[in-house]
C-alpha cells in the first residue's frame, strides 16, 4: 500500500491532511514519553525496540529511534521504491523531534505520569490509538515496524496485516529481557503491551471510520414487501431486495439488504417479527459506509 497523495497545495484536503499528520505525530510522542516508556512498555515499532534498549542501557529514546528509522527508509526505498512519500517522512521528523523535546527538557529521566499501571495502560492504548488513526487518516504512516512488514511482504506470501501483527508480537516479547523490581521474568510487560496495542487497535478504526453506529442487515422473509415498505416509509432508509434459492429446499425466496443505525433495527426487528415471526434475520456490523446517505465518495479521494 502506497501512502503517496496528491493533495492540492493549500487546498482543504491539503490542510485536512497535514492538520492531521502534525497533530497525530506530535500525540503520538508525547503519549510514548508520558505514558509507555516510564512503564517500559513496548507495544510494537521502533519505539517499542528504543524503551527496551533505553531500559537496559540508558540511551535515549529519540536517539534509538532515529538509529532505526534512517536505516529502515533507506532499506525501504531501495527494495520496495518511493513509496512512503513525504508526510511519511515528515511524521518521522515531527515524532522524532517531539520525543527529543520531551525527554530532555520537559520530562527527563520519564517520571511515571499516571501511578495506576492499569489506568496508564488504557490512556497509553486511546492516546496511541487516537495518533495513529490521525496519521493515517492523513494517509501517511509513521515508519517503524510498517516497512520492516512491507519489505517481509515483497519476499513471502504473508499478508502485510499479519506481517504487522507478527513484527510487534515479536517486538512485545523483547521487554522479557528488561529487570523487573523483583527478579521475575517481566510478564506483565507484555501484558499490559498486548492490551494497548488492542486499545490501540479499536480507536484506530472509530478515528479512521469513525464510531460505529451502524449495522447492515439481511432478512429473508415472504413478507418483504412490508418489511421494505417500513424501512422506506418510517425509517427513511434505502433498501435492495434479492432473489435466491434455499440450497435446503429448492425454492426461490426474497432477501432484503439494508443498512441503518442501532436505534432503527430495533424498530426493524419488532415489524419483522410482527408480520413474520419465522423470518431469517442476519446482522453484522457496518465497519465502514461509502455512498449516498452516509459518508461521501469524495471524502475518499487523495
Amino acid at each position: 500500500m502506497a501512502f503517496i497523495t496528491k493533495e492540492k497545495f493549500l487546498s482543504n484536503e491539503w490542510l485536512t491532511a497535514y492538520t492531521y499528520l502534525i497533530i497525530g505525530s506530535i500525540i503520538f510522542a508525547v503519549s510514548d514519553i508520558l505514558f509507555v516508556v516510564p512503564y517500559k512498555l513496548a507495544p510494537g515499532g521502533v519505539y517499542g525496540i528504543a524503551t527496551v534498549l533505553n531500559t537496559l542501557f540508558g540511551w535515549k529514546i529519540s536517539y534509538c529511534t532515529f538509529a532505526m528509522e534512517v536505516p529502515l527508509v533507506i532499506i525501504g526505498t531501495i527494495i520496495l521504491g518511493p513509496r512512503f512519500g513525504i508526510k511519511t517522512m515528515l511524521s518521522i521528523g515531527i515524532i522524532l523531534l517531539t520525543v527529543w523535546i520531551m525527554e530532555t527538557y520537559v520530562v527527563p529521566g520519564y517520571p511515571k505520569v499516571i501511578a495506576d499501571p492499569m489506568l496508564n495502560t488504557i490512556v497509553a492504548g486511546v492516546f496511541y490509538g487516537i495518533a495513529i488513526g490521525m496519521i493515517f487518516k492523513s494517509r501517511a504512516t509513521s515508519g517503524g515496524s510498517d516497512i520492516i512488514a512491507m519489505i517481509f511482504a515483497k519476499y513471502t506470501k504473508i499478508s502485510l496485516g499479519k506481517l504487522v501483527m507478527i513484527v510487534d508480537g515479536i517486538i512485545v516479547l523483547f521487554t522479557l529481557v528488561q529487570p523487573t523490581e523483583t527478579g521475575a521474568i517481566g510478564w506483565e510487560f507484555v501484558i499490559y503491551s498486548l492490551i494497548i496495542i488492542y486499545i490501540e487497535g479499536k480507536i484506530i478504526d472509530m478515528v479512521v471510520s469513525g464510531a460505529n453506529y451502524h449495522k447492515t442487515v439481511m432478512i429473508v422473509s415472504d413478507q418483504y414487501e412490508s418489511i421494505v415498505s417500513k424501512i422506506k416509509g418510517d425509517l427513511k432508509r434505502g433498501a435492495t431486495v434479492f432473489t435466491g434459492t434455499g440450497a435446503y429446499s429448492g425454492e426461490e425466496r426474497k432477501m432484503v439488504y439494508s443498512v441503518m443505525s442501532r436505534r432503527e433495527l430495533e424498530i426493524l426487528k419488532l415489524h419483522v417479527k410482527s408480520v413474520d415471526p419465522e423470518a431469517f434475520v442476519n446482522v453484522t456490523e457496518a465497519n465502514e459506509i461509502i455512498g449516498k446517505g452516509f459518508k461521501s465518495l469524495n471524502e475518499e479521494e487523495e
